[in-house]
């Protein structure tokens, strides 16, 4: 019983010291006063002056377009690569997705830079185009590890019927494969998407002039001191990043429970 209070407490006062410092910056988001020392009374005053605040606005409009088209580009390109990786013999297999789990692992600064020294190397001038690849390259790999494990469910079966009750493969493979794997994908891009808008340090060190995102936008407002801005636009970015987990972890938990069903039923 003893082990289980302390367990109980220690989780407790974990999720308090993690959420905490997030509860407060989502509460002073709403204080009238321009300072943290006291409390002044509600207002959405900040939010307002937020949107209506340019650098921030364009800001938003590159990240959501970075992240847009960045995670779908990403997703594509995974899970061709997924297919690809499961076709595979199990030694090339193998070195593969330890390729595949390194970007992964590897820290951020040193993939930033890495990306930048290449982007210098071939003569690419740093800003959309560069920021845009980078964050593609960065996503491939979360993508490809979400939908590989639903390409190694499919029943190989399947594809040959389609094809010999007379479907082509393009139409088969949009109307077979491709709603087996639909989580998968799902799960896949809604991770690129939120990382891409997460993202920081290689934003940091891939883009231009001209050019900046939101996490970026935040870092340079943030040395200019204290703005109550930054609080409300914080609060927002992880308030969406907060419901696109929740999104994912729903999904997953369908999709174990499909796998579940479908064990059971054979």
């Amino acid at each position: 019983m003893v082990t289980k209070v302390l367990k109980r407490t220690y989780i407790l006062f974990l999720y308090v010291f993690l959420y905490a410092p997030i509860i407060m910056l989502a509460l002073y988001s709403f204080n009238n006063s321009r300072t943290r020392g006291a409390w002044t009374g509600f207002t959405f005053k900040w939010y307002l002056a937020m949107f209506q605040d340019r650098q921030i606005m364009t800001s938003l409009y590159y990240s959501l377009i970075i992240g847009l088209v960045g995670a779908f580009i990403a997703t594509f390109i995974g899970t061709l690569a997924a297919f690809g990786i499961n076709s595979m013999k199990p030694l090339p297999r193998i070195a593969t997705m330890n390729l595949t789990y390194l970007p992964v692992l590897n820290p951020d600064i040193v993939t930033g830079i890495s990306f930048m020294l290449l982007f210098i190397f071939i003569k690419l001038r740093l800003g959309f185009l560069t920021l845009l690849l980078s964050h593609i390259t960065f996503n491939i790999p979360y993508v490809i590890l979400s939908v590989l494990p639903r390409v190694k469910q499919l029943d190989k079966n399947m594809y040959e019927a389609a094809l010999d009750l007379g479907a082509t493969p393009a139409f088969a493979f949009r109307k077979v494969i491709l709603p087996e794997i639909m989580p998968g994908v799902i799960i896949g891009w809604l991770l690129a998407f939120t990382l891409s808008l997460d993202d920081f340090v290689i934003s940091f060190f891939n883009t231009g002039s001209g050019v900046s995102t939101l996490s970026i936008t935040i870092y340079s407002m943030a040395r200019r001191g204290i703005n109550p801005k930054i609080n409300a636009l914080s609060t927002l970015m992880f308030v969406c990043v907060l419901s696109l987990l929740v999104i994912v972890n729903i999904m997953m938990s369908r999709q174990k429970k499909g796998v579940k069903i479908k064990e059971e039923t054979r």
